[in-house]
């Protein structure tokens, strides 16, 4: 039987309080999931925080994970995030290498994706790219060959699309007064 690999993001609404983060970790760890990204922080509501994770799996080993990560203390509800039914985007900040006459080639591809340039040295340019990971996939394919220095990515956030909030959404609270 063959098992089909995809990327999931699951966004895990949590109590704000020390600790529960690393539950979260931990249980993927124990398991042997491997996490592609995370990126955590507080909700609009300052008692919540909103992990999102992005992990590789088969359908039915994502499944797995989302029923032992409700059964954490502290986890008020985890809901998978679709591809079309949700907003994803990521910060990248990259340092590439750069000299009088590479310098413009790269701030060409960089305004193409519009980037911004956030420092300049006289073998370096630095920039700061926000979007979808095709887009910033696509981006360090044409920086690379110039030399990429460092690279730091936050990880996948996301945001259902729609004007209702995942709280009402996942709970229950729809038409409630």
């Amino acid at each position: 039987m063959k098992y089909e690999r995809n990327s999931y993001t699951l966004a895990i609404l949590v109590n704000n309080r020390s600790g529960v983060l690393m539950r979260v970790v931990a249980l993927f760890s124990r398991r042997g999931y491997n996490i592609d990204s995370l990126s955590v922080g507080e909700t609009e509501d300052p008692a919540t925080s909103r992990i999102t994770i992005v992990v590789t799996g088969d359908r039915q080993i994502v499944e797995q994970i989302i029923r032992q990560v409700e059964k954490l203390v502290d986890v008020r509800k985890v809901y998978e995030m679709t591809q079309h039914g949700s907003l994803q985007r990521e910060l990248v900040l990259v340092k590439i290498k750069a000299d009088e006459e590479t310098r413009s080639k790269i701030a060409e591809i960089a305004e193409i994706f519009k980037a911004k340039i956030i420092d300049v040295t006289p073998t370096t340019l630095t920039m700061q790219l926000t979007g979808s990971l095709d887009k910033l996939e696509s981006f360090l394919t044409l920086a690379t060959p110039y030399g990429i220095v460092e690279l730091v990515r936050t990880g996948i956030t996301a945001l259902e699309r729609g004007p209702r909030p995942l709280s009402e959404t996942t709970f229950g609270l729809e038409g409630e007064e």
